[in-house]
This record gives C-alpha cells, structure tokens and sequence, in this order.
C-alpha cells in the first residue's frame, strides 16, 4: 500500500542564532514558538519562573513538545534570577555551538534580560538578611524603614515607594552588601545580548488577553490543575515555588473560587508583563491576534534578511 503523509511546512533558511520571543502570560508565545520549531532546526529554552518546576505542567502552562529549562527543578528547591542565568546561558550556548537556533520563550521579564545578556546579576541575600530586614519593617514601619533606605541608598530610596515591602527589604539587603537597586550603570534595559538576538514581543489589545486568560485558566481547571496543585502543595515548598501562579488558589480553594482567583491574578500578571515589554529596547512588536503560523512566518522573514517591519 502507497503510504501518503500530511504535507509539511517548508523549512526557512536559518536565522540568526537567538530568536527571543516576549509577551504576557496567554498572548500565544507557545504556538509561535511551535511553529518555528516546525520550520528551522530550533531548540526552545524557557526564560518562565514557573515553567522552570517540575510536576505542574498543567499550572504553569507548559509546552506540549520538548523545551529546554521546563520541568527541571523540583519544587522544594529555590530558584533565584542568578541561578536561572547559569542554566540559560549554557543552555543556550550549547544550541548555538550546535549550529542551532536558540528560540528563547518567556513571560518572566527579567528572566529574559538574564538570559539573553551578560546582565550581572546582585547577590542572593545571605542566610538570615531577608528575614532581619523584613522583621524590621514591621516592626519599625513602612516609613522607618523606607528612611533608612534613604540614608544608606537615596538613589535606591527614590525609586522605590515606602509601601512596597518586598522592594525596600531587597533595597536594604543590598545596601549592606555594597551594592545598589538603582546602580549608576542600569543595563537592565540596554539592548545588548551575548550573541545576534531578534527579540520579538506578542502584542495584544486588553480585551482580547482577558478573554484568552480566562478560557486558559478554564481549561487548565478542566485538565486537572487541582489534583495536580494539590499534590504539589503537600511537599515541603519553596518560597519560590509557592509564587507559581494558580498553584495555592487550585490547592486551597474549592474549584470555582481557584479559577476565579487564578484569573483576576493572571490579568494583573499580565498587565505588569504588558508594561514590562514595551520598556524592551529593540524589540519588535508583532500583532498576536493574528495565527501563530502567520507570526512565526513573519518572525522568520525578519530574522533571515534582517528587515524591520512598523512598529505596532
């Protein structure tokens, strides 16, 4: 018998080394990267905080098909942006020393930047400093606290507002360890990256990102995401893997609340990656209301001749 096959997609000449794709959560980031792995000799690397834990596939959204830095830590263990940054860099090295293309896919901002670039990351906090700082805080007040800050680090304390907790203990710790939240040399949002990177961000409008957060987190219900949550929750989490979005709410609540909480804190995700990828510099934003095909096409395009298209 005559076998037959579905006709493939045709592949495209090889673009540069590193394609990064950027968007929030549900803008359609794994189609498009689905599709260029159907069309060039790619490996996708996950620049995702929570894509980066192992047994919750179903909460953090993970892809259907191979990827590195998915699925590689477990769940009790911390993660820091540092620690990322090793993984990325030789994962990434070692697809470009293949020949291949690095197709680098996430909604973690900084886990990006961190990927991408030689960005030289602060220091974790030593054994017991976080904790030290953050007790302080409460202890002595938002306000206090947020002096101190400025006498040790003005620079620190004008960008950071006294209320937010989490940024002033983070300030403090590195004001005691020499260094500054707001160094002289900020290259978070330069645009220079270890090798020729097209980095391109998903677009697209309010309405339409809601709608898809809302069927995507449905149907992460419908998959199983409590069950899966659930077990996750019994082990001995880490602080980091207690941040996975969804996880507590599908762990903790009865399933209509988790999807209901899950999705008013991914549209709040969302709006804060959305403004996160318009302060990228050099990025190309691209329309993702689009199909993924006609994206991944257009990625392509720009990637092998090197022209621009309008920026949205």
């Amino acid at each position: 018998m005559a076998s037959s096959s579905l006709p493939q997609p045709a592949r495209s000449a090889q673009p540069q080394p590193v394609i990064a794709l950027y968007g929030p959560t549900a803008s359609g980031k794994t189609a498009v990267a689905a599709e260029l792995r159907a069309r060039i000799d790619a490996e996708v690397i996950s620049a995702d905080s929570a894509a980066l834990y192992a047994g919750l596939p179903i909460v953090t959204a993970a892809p259907a098909y191979p990827a590195r830095l998915v699925g590689v830590v477990p769940v009790t263990e911390e993660v820091s942006v540092g620690s990322y940054q090793k993984l990325a860099h030789a994962a990434i090295d070692d697809v470009v020393a293949a020949g291949r293309t690095a197709v680098v896919v996430g909604g973690t901002g900084l886990y990006l930047r961190a990927a991408l670039s030689a960005l030289e990351l602060p220091p974790p906090p030593a054994p017991g400093q976080r904790e030290r700082w953050e007790a302080l805080y409460a202890e002595a007040g938002p306000e206090a606290a947020h002096a101190l800050l400025g006498e040790r680090d003005p620079a620190a304390a004008a960008r950071v507002h006294a209320n937010d907790r989490r940024r002033v203990v983070r300030a403090l710790e590195l004001a005691e360890a020499g260094r500054s939240l707001a160094p002289a040399a900020d290259r978070l949002w330069t645009d220079d990256t270890r090798h020729p990177t097209l980095l391109v961000a998903i677009d697209l409008p309010d309405d339409v990102l809601e709608e898809r957060i809302d069927a995507r987190t449905r149907a992460m219900a419908a998959a199983g995401a409590a069950d899966e949550a659930r077990s996750a929750w019994a082990q001995p989490l880490s602080s980091t893997a207690r941040k996975v979005m969804g996880l507590e709410e599908f762990a903790t609540l009865p399933e209509h609340e988790a999807i209901a909480a899950t999705i008013q804190a991914t549209r709040r995700l969302a709006r804060y990656q959305t403004k996160w990828m318009r302060r990228l510099p050099g990025a190309v934003r691209l329309d993702g209301t689009r199909p993924a095909a006609a994206t991944a096409d257009e990625i392509l395009a720009l990637g092998c001749t090197g022209e621009r298209v309008p920026r949205l």
